[in-house]
């Protein structure tokens, strides 16, 4: 197999590049730069293609067809970002991947504690010398309701790391699990808007779940509730969610993702226009909590997604069965 790596980072991915390449016996090169209609012919004569959030749409994708490429192999658990449907149509594979589902559960986790205690708050305030309380008063996670929308591998790990805090657990997933029933109850979404002090978002983009959390959603949710989101930015529509900051229902939101990222998570951006305003709104909020994508970003994680991306699509090129082929 022959292997074409875009948006290669040479200060992680690479040294893993290198390594499990040579481990699986891998012909390979690789470039920096993103995938885009200019660079796409560097990958004539390679089988597959190895990138990351970029969106591939179907001129991208036939440039690699008549290239020869037969594969793309997106070193993410997400696969939204790639036209998937028109790949398939004219017979190229779509490979995604798997990685350490605690890098993101603790991350998770690690945004609902600081959301408790109004950390971002208390940091700020510090930083100009102010060191007085009002304002500042926390509470404690064993006395909240935990909802957990999503119960996949990084939702379950979510659940089971939360063991030990003694919250009150519930579950919402249209595709249910045991193993998930001896760590929480299963409930329906609306139930989970209702009764949570704290609702976390594990859940892919789809086409059924986008917004799933809007003005609809936030209405019925507790007066201050804490939303986490380290899954997908299309899961909440942001406009909902600023006009919750703004009227005092939403008391904390951390987000890892936003809507419209593309372009600008990944991506050395100082002095520019962002052209996301949202994102420069969301930014100056007190009780908000924007990080750029970075909740998997664990030297575990990085190795696991450099080397199941090469597997799986190793595994597809020989005509092997893989799970993560979409």
């Amino acid at each position: 197999m022959k292997l074409f790596v875009y948006s290669m980072r040479d200060f992680d991915e690479l040294p893993n590049f290198e390594r499990f390449c040579q481990k699986y016996d891998i012909e390979w090169a690789y470039t920096k730069e993103t995938p885009c209609m200019e660079n796409l012919d560097l990958a004539k004569g390679y089988d597959v293609v190895d990138i990351i959030t970029t969106v591939i749409d179907s001129k991208m994708i036939d440039r690699w067809h008549e290239n020869g490429v037969k594969c793309i192999a997106t070193r993410t658990i997400g696969y939204d970002h790639i036209d998937c449907a028109y790949a398939k149509s004219i017979g190229m594979g779509v490979i995604h991947i798997t990685y350490s589902p605690a890098s993101v559960a603790d991350y998770t986790i690690m945004m609902m504690l600081m959301g408790c205690r109004r950390i971002k708050h208390i940091m700020e305030r510090a930083a100009v010398q102010d060191y007085t309380l009002k304002g500042k008063l926390g509470r404690e996670l064993p006395d909240c309701t935990v909802g957990i929308i999503g119960t996949g591998k990084i939702g379950k790990t979510v659940l089971a790391h939360l063991q030990g805090f003694g919250c009150r657990l519930l579950a919402y997933d249209i595709y249910e699990s045991e193993d998930v029933r001896s760590l929480a109850e299963y409930t329906d979404l609306d139930h989970i808007f209702t009764e949570c002090d704290i609702i976390s978002l594990h859940a892919p983009a789809t086409e059924d779940n986008y917004h799933m959390i809007d003005a609809n959603a936030i209405e019925k949710m507790k007066q201050g509730v804490m939303i986490i989101n380290c899954a997908r930015g299309s899961l909440i529509d942001t406009e909902a969610l600023i006009d919750g900051i703004e009227s005092g229902k939403i008391g904390f939101a951390g987000l890892d993702v936003i809507e419209q990222e593309s372009g600008l998570y990944y991506f050395n951006r100082m002095g520019e226009p962002l052209n996301n305003p949202q994102l420069a709104i969301l930014r100056s909020y007190s009780n908000v909590l924007v990080t750029p994508h970075t909740a998997f970003y664990t030297d575990e994680a990085v190795a696991n997604m450099v080397e199941n991306s090469i597997v799986c699509a190793k595994n597809y090129m020989e005509g092997k069965k893989t799970p993560f082929e979409i």
